[in-house]
């Protein structure tokens, strides 16, 4: 058995005494279950340690490993530069995990490092797990925008290559939980902080790996979420095992949660694939999206479908409703993947004979012309869901107090710039958020003064 152990690890630097200067005792049972965990890992011995870091670096559609020989970092940007650890990278382990992500088709990597120095999701787990030498050889890995199936996979990857070297392996997942679990916490409260908490440490409790991975995207957004993604890995990692689950402790006194949990495999159990359980989920849940959808959200998908498909746009269907046929509105067409953004194109005032036309118009775009994502592939297209916003008419505003983030839409002007944000997005629950990215969006400095309208959308979703 070559996977010993994989644990969940928070990484708050005031955990340690340098930095927390006495804060830290108010955290104590996740700093004793830290120390139970460093004990057992000591314990075990391995000859190689799997760090996955929310921390490190991190790419939309690509894993990246550490690459090199060795690394060092420290807690200077928190005011403990004589705080440094160094960790010897496992070499011969990188490059076999390589190759075997390369087998299943799963993209990571050495290439594209950005710093090499480790973060701070690094530095913390190693700075309990080490006594005056770390005991073993590192592979440090980062996270990416894709879906708990791949990060699983990934996790199934890292299991492979302890198999294949025969290498004794413990996996520690360094990730916080929500964000926003107080008021005086740096990123606020919101109530599904607490109820991601509660979700996430049920499931860590139980060994329940899908109910992790099929959290609902939109509570993981509120709750402002750290180390979800490290999670999925480390459930890959233990693929098709009967593990003995542990929740050592779970804290959140500053406003952040912080989960400490222990996995040991106990044989194995061809039942307990999660990657396979997660996909059967999702496409009866896509089921359920598509059975849903109404002829606007319709039109914009089967447009979408045809012209990966085929590249050519599609003719329009003719059984619409005449309200699509016979008005005309700005419309705006946003696609999402695992609840993250696609793409998203649109128009703020008609620019065809019908709404109809514009959201074929704008679906296209979208899904090919979005400066912001490579064009949607085929393979894409059964995990998307679709969004599509008629936009009423603009109205000139004179002050924010005219504004609801919820209600209206804004359009920030100054000169030739011009930049709009849609209203009720997730995560934006303020005027001020609103125009802070309608701003940016728009290339106008944030202290600028400028012109200002407002709009509001029918939603189809």
């Amino acid at each position: 058995m070559s996977i010993l152990l994989a644990a969940i690890v928070p990484h708050p630097p005031i955990i340690l005494p340098q930095i927390g200067q006495g804060q830290e005792r108010e955290i104590r049972s996740t700093i004793a279950s830290y120390r139970e965990i460093a004990r057992r890992v000591r314990e075990l011995a391995p000859e190689t340690l799997v760090i996955v870091s929310s921390h490190a670096t991190s790419y939309t559609d690509y894993f990246h490993i550490s690459p090199g020989k060795k690394a060092r970092g420290d807690m200077k940007r928190f005011g403990a530069e004589q705080l440094q650890v160094n960790a010897i990278y496992d070499e011969e382990f990188v490059l076999a995990l390589e190759k075997n992500a390369k087998r299943a088709g799963v993209f990571a990597g050495t290439k594209g490092e950005r710093e090499k120095a480790l973060d701070h999701g690094t530095i913390i787990p190693l700075s309990f797990l080490a006594e005056r030498d770390l005991p073993c050889e590192v592979v440090r890995i980062g996270l990416s925008g894709m879906d708990a199936a791949e990060h699983y996979r990934l996790g199934k990857c890292i299991k492979k290559t302890a198999e294949d070297l025969n290498r004794d392996t413990v996996v520690i997942a360094s990730g916080d939980l929500s964000h926003k679990l107080l008021e005086s916490g740096p990123y606020g409260f919101h109530p599904s902080g607490p109820v991601f908490d509660r979700l996430a440490t049920e499931a860590m409790a139980q060994g329940d790996f899908l109910g992790l991975m099929t959290l609902d995207s939109t509570l993981c957004e509120e709750a402002a979420e750290c180390g979800l993604g490290t999670f999925w890995v480390l459930a890959g990692t233990l693929d098709r095992m009967n593990v003995t689950s542990e929740l050592l402790s779970y804290e959140g006194p500053f406003g952040v949660g912080y989960a400490v949990a222990a996995f040991t495999p106990e044989g194995a159990n061809p039942d307990r694939a999660f990657d396979v359980l997660y996909q059967r989920a999702e496409r009866e849940r896509m089921s359920g999206v598509r059975a849903g959808e109404d002829a606007y959200v319709r039109l914009a998908r089967q447009t979408i479908e045809a012209f990966v498909r085929t590249g050519e746009t599609p003719d329009l269907p003719e059984d619409l409703p005449e309200e699509m046929t016979n008005t005309r509105a700005g419309v705006f067409v946003s696609l999402k993947i695992a609840g993250k953004l696609r793409g998203c194109i649109g128009t703020t005032a008609a620019t065809t004979e019908s709404v109809a036309q514009e959201i074929l118009k704008n679906a296209i775009s979208a899904c090919s012309e979005d400066p912001r994502f490579d064009a949607v592939r085929a393979d894409e297209l059964e995990r998307i869901t679709y969004s599509v916003d008629v936009l009423g008419k603009t109205e000139k505003i004179d002050s924010p107090d005219q504004l609801d983030a919820k209600r209206y839409g804004v359009i920030v002007i100054s000169g030739y710039r011009k930049g709009l944000l849609l209203p009720n997005l997730e995560g934006v629950d303020t005027v001020e958020e609103q125009l802070k990215i309608a701003k940016r969006k728009a290339g106008i400095p944030e202290y600028e003064r400028c012109r200002m309208e407002r709009f509001e959308v029918v939603r189809h979703t």
